[in-house]
C-alpha cells in the first residue's frame, strides 16, 4: 500500500484545490512552519514514524480548521472518526466542524467558555494573540494501528487575549510577550489505509491559560460584557 502523502509532506491537504476551503482558499502555514524549524527541540529523521506521526497530526489540524465539508478530509475515516479530550465523551467530526478546533477541546473556565464564541470568533481569540501556535512530536510510544505520543505546542503572545469566560464576562489580558508552551499526549488509532478512525488527547488547558495570566496573578481582568 502507497503510504499517503499526508506523511510525509506537512502542507499536503493544502494542496487539495478541489476542496471546499473556508475563507475561499486553503490557508497559508509557512509562518507557522518557519517558527517550528527555528524553535523546535526534536529533529526527526526523514521517514522515521516520529516524523509521519508530526505530519498526520499537521494535516488533520488543517484540514478540522479549515476544510468546511467532511467529506474533503482525508486524514480520517469520515464514517468512524470520533475525538476525545481528557477521557471525556467521543466527539463527532461534525461537532467540531459546527463549534471550532479552540471549542471542540477547551472547557468552560475562568479565562474561556466555548459556549460565548463560536467558531470564527474562538479562532480570533487565539490566533489573534498567537499569530503562529508550532507543534511538534516530542515521542512515539507505539506505532500503528494504535499510535501513542507525546506532543509540545508552542508560541509567543504577541497581541491581547480577549475572551469570554464561564459567566459571559468580557476577558483582557494584555500581551506580555512572552512564550505559550503547552504539553500533552494523544493515541491515534488508524486503519489500513492510515486513516484516523479515533483520535483521544490528554493535556490541561489551564496550564496555557495560566501562562496567558502569569503578569496579572493568574486572575483573568474581567468586564460584563
Amino acid at each position: 500500500m502507497t503510504t499517503p502523502d499526508y506523511f510525509s509532506d506537512p502542507n499536503a491537504v493544502t494542496k487539495d484545490s478541489n476542496a471546499t476551503w473556508r475563507y475561499g482558499k486553503a490557508p497559508d502555514y509557512s509562518k507557522t512552519r518557519e517558527v517550528w524549524a527555528q524553535t523546535k527541540t526534536q529533529n526527526h529523521k526523514p521517514g522515521s514514524l516520529e516524523e509521519m506521526v508530526e505530519n498526520l497530526v499537521k494535516n488533520w489540524e488543517i484540514e478540522a480548521s479549515f476544510k468546511e465539508k467532511l467529506s474533503d478530509w482525508r486524514t480520517v475515516d469520515p464514517e468512524k472518526y470520533t475525538f476525545a479530550i481528557n477521557g471525556g465523551p467521543p466527539q463527532t467530526a461534525e461537532h467540531m466542524l459546527k463549534v471550532g478546533t479552540y471549542n471542540a477541546i477547551v472547557a468552560a473556565n475562568a479565562y474561556y467558555d466555548p459556549d460565548h464564541l463560536d467558531f470564527e470568533q474562538s479562532h480570533r481569540t487565539f490566533k489573534g494573540m498567537m499569530p503562529t501556535f508550532a507543534w511538534e512530536v516530542l515521542e512515539v510510544y507505539s506505532g500503528p494501528p494504535v499510535v501513542s505520543f507525546k506532543w509540545r505546542h508552542w508560541g509567543v503572545m504577541k497581541k491581547d487575549y480577549v475572551g469570554y469566560n464561564k459567566k459571559g464576562e468580557k476577558v483582557t489580558i494584555k500581551a506580555h510577550g512572552g512564550p505559550i508552551e503547552v504539553f500533552g499526549v494523544t493515541v491515534a488509532h488508524v486503519d489500513d489505509k492510515l486513516r484516523v478512525t479515533k483520535l483521544e488527547t490528554w493535556f490541561d488547558p489551564m496550564t496555557m491559560f495560566n501562562q496567558i495570566a502569569k503578569d496579572v496573578g493568574g486572575c483573568p481582568v474581567s468586564h460584563s460584557a
